[in-house]
């Protein structure tokens, strides 16, 4: 295990982690670092948006912000902010879109089997708009396809894919952010048990069990 270091040997900022080594430095609290972080999501969300329209590249907001539109539609204070940046795109518009995203400042990256714009050449995959393939499943043994771009309505700032669109997709990903952004969906009242008639079996066991036990 790792010395402790003495009280008057911790830097300032420094935190330790369970083991007690020295967990990464911290910058200083601060409302603006907060709103800051905030900020940049939603202004490579506008640039991303502008760049593809713009290009009339077809595209659908989907992710954790798509999410966050929906219920802000709601309750606005419900509204969960994120740093997902994730778009719906046709394989056959990479190209379009590579070229639409390079002119708005973002450097295209294919890693890990994965489609990303990276927002700047020094940027981490954290701080980039991610691409899922539209009508294509993303991993071989998802349940179902993601949906089309045309599954998704216009707003004054981008295109948002549809609440039944964002469903399917949060369903068949099913990781433990999808169940939060889930749970946001059914807290403001947006998803309720009439959508287990309109679900794919498989789709509807997994809400059906989100909605049993909303905590599990």
């Amino acid at each position: 295990m790792a010395a402790v270091p003495a009280n008057d040997e911790l830097t300032v900022g420094t935190a330790l982690a369970p083991d007690g080594s020295a967990a990464p430095p911290l910058g200083p609290v601060s409302w603006e670092r907060m709103i800051r972080a905030v900020e940049k999501v939603r202004e490579r969300l506008r640039r991303a948006a502008g760049a593809l329209e713009a290009a009339r590249v077809p595209y659908a907001l989907a992710g954790g912000n798509a999410v966050a539109a929906w219920v802000s539609r709601v309750d606005e204070a419900a509204a969960r902010n994120t740093q997902d940046v994730d778009i719906l795109l046709r394989r056959s518009d990479l190209p379009a879109a590579m070229a639409a995203m390079a002119q708005a400042g973002f450097v295209h990256r294919h890693a890990a089997g994965l489609e990303m714009f990276l927002d700047g050449p020094g940027a981490r995959a954290r701080d980039a708009v991610h691409v899922v393939f539209a009508a294509e499943k993303e991993r071989p043994d998802s349940i179902a396809p993601a949906p089309d771009v045309t599954e998704s309505e216009a707003t004054d700032s981008f295109r948002l894919a549809s609440l039944d669109a964002l469903v399917r997709m949060k369903l068949t990903a099913f990781r433990d952010k999808d169940r939060t952004h889930l749970r946001d969906l059914i807290d403001v009242g947006l998803v309720d048990a009439a959508w287990l008639a309109r679900l794919p079996a498989e789709l509807a066991d997994r809400l059906r069990s989100l909605l049993e036990h909303p905590e599990g």
